[in-house]
């Protein structure tokens, strides 16, 4: 099970009304946050799953309304008695970017990993957690996220014995360990079933649409996207910008096959987002426009 609360849609700047997007992940105990522009820990206190098992921030990248809100979060986090390491992952300069930031909180009580994704991030696995990332289009650095919970394999009985694998083995072989006694070597696959469907979440925003989202979106049970406008007569003005319409965001669903597609990152000119819905609907049907501290639980399908 997978909990996923988009924290707030908004683009560019903050208002009283509308907090800036980011999203926040748990499963088991463990939570992962995408962005921290300015307000984010205190919509992570209006949501109440606590601060201190936040493990892993990932940044798209390094614009204000996505990263601003850093110091303060770590700052209490530490507050929160945490003392564990905690991961941050962002395309090309977060060391550069984190040092900077880090001035005005010199003092966590917490060590800090650093992880630059640089052309990409191919599965970085973290407790239930798998994170890969793929670089998209925008006027800086910028990078897009899936976050996924694989499944636990099913142990085969019959495909253990018909491999005359011990059974004094299964115990380990079950926990995806590969053991060798004697030369032999029994792996994982001879007890296991085939890999099953998991959990896949993606988060998307400042970016042009790009065929690579197709694919890297591929089948996803959640899809939060930026729409930064609903009405098509910004076409030019998202090209300049390197943003995307809601049309666009709900193409890349439709091609992509996702289940659900949440806009976000609305600009401060879109005021109401429901008037532009439909725009979304007529392409994807399950299109929803996203609002603050909208939270969903996704289960594993049989």
């Amino acid at each position: 099970m997978l909990n996923v609360c988009l924290l707030a849609p908004g683009g560019v700047m903050p208002f009283h009304d509308r907090f800036l997007t980011s999203m926040i992940l748990s499963c088991n105990g463990s939570m992962v946050l995408v962005d921290c522009g300015e307000g984010t820990q205190i919509l992570l206190k209006k949501l109440k799953w606590g601060l201190k098992n936040i493990d892993i921030i990932c940044f798209t990248h390094y614009h204000a309304d996505h990263i601003a809100g850093l110091p303060g979060l770590l700052s209490t986090i530490g507050n929160s008695g945490r003392e564990e390491e905690l991961i941050l992952i962002g395309p090309k300069g977060l060391k550069k970017v984190v040092e900077g930031l880090l001035v005005i909180t010199p003092e966590l009580g917490y060590d800090i990993k650093l992880i630059e994704t640089c052309d990409k991030l191919e599965e970085y696995t973290h407790k239930d957690f798998v994170i890969n990332s793929i670089p998209v289009k925008h006027s800086v650095d910028c990078m897009m996220y899936s976050v996924e919970v694989m499944r636990r394999r099913k142990f085969d009985k019959d495909k253990a014995n018909s491999q005359n694998v011990p059974m004094k083995y299964w115990n380990r072989l079950q926990k995806e360990e590969i053991v060798e006694v004697n030369g032999i070597i029994y792996t994982p696959d001879m007890v296991l079933s085939d890999r099953r469907k998991g959990i896949k979440v993606c988060y998307c925003t400042d970016t042009r649409p790009l065929p690579e989202i197709v694919d890297f979106i591929k089948g996803s049970d959640l899809f939060i996207c930026e729409g930064m406008y609903g009405d098509d007569a910004y076409a030019k003005k998202v090209e300049d910008t390197k943003h995307m319409l809601f049309s666009e965001a709900a193409n890349l669903s439709k091609e992509g096959e996702v289940e659900e597609l949440w806009l976000t990152h609305f600009s401060p000119a879109l005021q109401n987002p429901y008037e532009f819905l439909d725009v979304a609907k007529n392409i994807f049907k399950n299109s929803i426009i996203g609002q603050e501290l909208m939270v969903k639980e996704l289960k594993f399908k049989d």
